[in-house]
C-alpha cells in the first residue's frame, strides 16, 4: 500500500503498479472519514492508516456499490462498530444486489461487480448537496446509477470515485482506455457519465482524487481535454437503451 498526502487528503493506494485501488482518508477535527473500502484484503491496511492519523474514522462513505469499492465494507463495519456508513439512496439497492432499474433510468444494464452479500446496511442515504462533515455530495451518475462524488469544501479537492479515470489515461468513465479497460467495461451510461463529468469540472476542483491511478493537482485544463474528447465522441451523445 502506497500512502500520499495532500493537505486534508490521504490516498491509500493498494496494488499501485498492478490494479491500482484507491480509498481516501479526509481529515476533520474530532476524527476521519474514510470514501471507499476497497477490496476485503484492504481492511488491515486502511486501520493502520488511520492508527498513523491517531485519529478514528467515524464515517465510512461509499461512491458507489462496486466490488472493488465495497469489498472490505464487512470487516470495517465489524472492527468500526460505531463507525455510519454513507451511500447514496440510489446505490443503497445495489449494494443489496438489487440492479433492476428505476423507471426514469436509461434502459441499460448495470454492470461490473455488483456485490452480492454484503451484510452492512448504510445508515444514510444520500442525496445531492448532502454535507457529511466538510464534504458536500456530489450526484454523478454514470458508472453506476447512483454514484457520487465528495468535494472539500475546505480546499476544493474532489474525490470522483470512477466518474473519471488517471490509470491507464486520463478518460471520462465509459471511453475505453486499452491499457487500463475496466471502468470503461462497467460504466453503466456513457451519456450520464458525460454529464456529470461536466457538472463535476464546473465546481473547478483543486484537486482530482479518483478510484484507480494518482491524484492530479489543478486538473481544470485536462479535464477539458477529456470532455471534448468525449462530447466529440458520438458514444456519449447516443440516447442508447437495451445495452445497444
Amino acid at each position: 500500500m502506497k500512502t500520499t498526502t495532500v493537505q486534508t487528503v490521504t490516498q491509500l493506494a493498494f496494488l499501485p503498479r498492478v490494479f491500482p485501488i484507491n480509498c481516501y482518508l479526509v481529515e476533520e477535527q474530532e476524527g476521519l472519514t474514510l470514501i471507499d473500502a476497497g477490496m476485503p484484503f484492504c481492511k488491515n491496511g486502511i486501520l493502520k492508516a488511520a492508527s498513523r492519523l491517531r485519529k478514528p474514522i467515524r464515517r465510512i462513505v461509499l461512491t458507489h456499490a462496486h466490488q472493488d469499492h465495497v469489498g472490505a465494507l464487512d470487516g470495517l463495519k465489524n472492527a468500526l462498530p460505531e463507525a455510519q456508513v454513507y451511500i447514496s439512496a440510489r446505490d443503497a439497492r445495489l449494494l443489496a444486489g438489487d440492479v433492476s432499474l428505476m423507471s426514469h433510468e436509461p434502459n441499460l444494464p448495470v454492470r461490473g461487480g455488483v456485490p452480492k452479500g454484503i451484510k452492512t446496511k448504510p445508515d444514510v442515504l444520500l442525496q445531492d448537496g448532502d454535507m457529511i462533515g466538510s464534504l458536500q455530495a456530489v450526484a454523478a451518475a454514470g458508472h453506476t446509477p447512483g454514484s457520487m462524488a465528495f468535494l472539500d469544501v475546505r480546499n476544493r479537492i474532489l474525490i470522483a470515485g470512477d466518474a473519471i479515470q488517471v490509470r491507464g489515461g486520463l478518460a471520462v468513465s465509459g471511453k475505453l482506455m486499452p491499457l487500463f479497460p475496466f471502468p470503461a467495461m462497467a460504466t453503466w451510461s456513457k451519456r450520464e457519465a458525460l454529464a456529470s463529468a461536466q457538472k463535476l469540472r464546473r465546481l473547478e476542483p483543486s484537486l482530482l482524487a479518483v478510484g484507480h491511478g494518482r491524484m492530479l493537482a489543478q486538473p481544470g485544463s485536462d479535464l477539458d481535454r477529456v470532455i471534448a474528447e468525449a462530447e466529440a465522441d458520438p458514444a456519449f451523445s447516443r440516447l442508447q437503451t437495451g445495452g445497444k
